[in-house]
């Protein structure tokens, strides 16, 4: 005992070497998402049909003067497009791009909470709980959420920055920068303004924040400038992107209750799915969470609701919540309650625990449905395009077996224009479950993917 003692001792004592083992143990961590054989949903599948060229043509990148799109993320895009076009054929490595770099992510909130006077054990636990929680893990393990990894490092860099022994305007210009560059990536970039507002708001020392927040707040303002037209026009987008000022109060509780209910895979089911005992006791752990922060004192626990409102506040208004709408919110969260870790007497503390420890099964069980999701899509996609390609007539009509997930094959066939070449499309269409037996398929999907003929 005394042996491991004196190791802690000397890496808590070493904050580099403590920084670089929140990176590897992330890493190792995500291990179900490294090895993902598959893709989790329709839209990678979308994009990496844009990105089959034929040898020698250019990519079809999206205009980044489009400001009137609804989704207008030309880095997002385009970056996406050209990943797809190098790595889509090779899901393990387009994987791994997505896993450093949310590990990455991990280790820079260990830093900065380092540089804003977190003990460095607290700071380590609480980025690899961020970093292998529930909503991290759909982040990290979705390439279609490769928008959030970016403006969340736009915004951890930020950070950065300002909590740096360099000169005012050099962080200035960081911000203006990387503001514009996460605008770009995504619209929930929007919340980087009111972070900042809340870090200089109870970091008033650090006269740089005020700097940084009107720099960043700038940025924004001509953002909207260009885009609020757009951006006011969801409905043709889907119910899910839909504002109303009656959301805001729901959507915020979904986020907080979310982490503890293991059986619930996507944040929007918090209620539909939680039940009541899981959401009663989700919520007392919530608000045992919030007394165990206010034994700190009650700026950190403002900071924590207060900071958690603005790193949320573009989503709130929309008509569904998500795992990745939560992910700046889940970084922010978990570096206050390390903050507030010294403060907390046994009783506090192992509540937290058990909520970490919740919040790490739940990651665990998201990163194992999409490994799973990617497992099936690794066989499905593939003998779909062989069956219709070998199709004398279309459509290619399928029925799901009863013990396969439904939503799974609706998803890996939703306006997928081709897959490696061939035309899918409107060329194949999901039988009904109740139809009469096997009659009206020519398939049956199997839950493991695979398609057993009916003719």
């Amino acid at each position: 005992m005394p042996v491991r003692r004196s190791y802690i001792a000397r890496l808590s004592s070493s904050p580099n070497a403590l920084m670089w083992m929140v990176l590897l143990l992330a890493l190792l961590g995500q291990i179900p998402l490294l090895l993902n054989p598959g893709y989790f949903s329709h839209d990678e599948l979308q994009w990496a049909a844009a990105a089959d060229v034929a040898a020698g043509a250019p990519l079809p990148w999206f205009p980044w003067t489009a400001v009137d799109a609804y989704q207008y993320r030309p880095l997002t895009f385009n970056l996406w497009l050209w990943l797809s076009h190098r790595l889509f054929d090779d899901p393990q490595a387009f994987h791994a791009v997505c896993v450093l770099w949310g590990s990455v992510n991990a280790m820079l909130l260990a830093v900065l909470g380092r540089r804003l006077g977190v003990a460095p054990l607290p700071a380590a636990a609480a980025a690899l709980v961020f970093a292998l929680g529930p909503f991290a893990a759909l982040v990290h393990g979705w390439v279609g959420t490769l928008g959030d990894l970016i403006w969340s490092s736009c915004a951890l860099g930020i950070g950065l920055l300002a909590t740096a022994r360099v000169r005012t305007g050099w962080v200035v210009a960081g911000t203006v920068v990387l503001t514009a560059s996460a605008l770009l990536a995504k619209e929930a970039a929007m919340a980087i303004p009111a972070m900042l507002a809340v870090a200089w708001w109870f970091d008033r020392r650090r006269r740089v924040w005020r700097f940084a927040m009107v720099s960043s707040a700038v940025v924004a303002a001509v953002y909207l400038l260009l885009r609020l037209e757009a951006l006011l026009q969801p409905v043709a987008q889907g119910p899910q992107y839909a504002l109303s000022l009656a959301h805001p109060p729901l959507r915020w509780l979904e986020y907080q209750l979310f982490a503890p209910l293991l059986h619930v895979p996507e944040t929007f089911a918090t209620f539909p799915q939680g039940g009541r005992i899981g959401l009663a006791i989700a919520a007392l752990l919530w608000l045992g969470g919030l007394f165990a922060l206010s034994r700190g004192g009650w700026r950190l626990l403002a900071l924590a609701l207060v900071g958690g409102i603005a790193a949320l506040l573009p989503v709130l208004p929309l008509g569904a919540s998500w795992n990745h709408y939560g992910y700046a919110w889940a970084a922010w969260t978990a570096m206050c309650f390390a903050a507030g870790w010294p403060a907390m007497p046994r009783s506090s503390r192992a509540l937290v625990v058990l909520t970490a420890l919740l919040a790490l099964a739940h990651g665990a069980m998201v990163m194992r449905l999409i490994h799973r999701v990617g497992t099936i899509q690794s066989v499905f996609s593939p003998a779909l395009a062989a069956a219709v390609a070998a199709a004398p007539a279309h459509p290619v009509r399928l029925r799901v077996a009863p013990d396969a997930g439904a939503w799974i094959f609706q998803r890996l066939t939703h306006e997928i224009p081709r897959y490696r070449g061939v035309p899918i499309g409107a060329r194949v269409v999901l039988v009904a479950a109740d139809a009469s037996v096997d009659a009206s398929a020519d398939y049956r999907v199997e839950a493991d993917g695979r398609l057993v003929p009916l003719r």
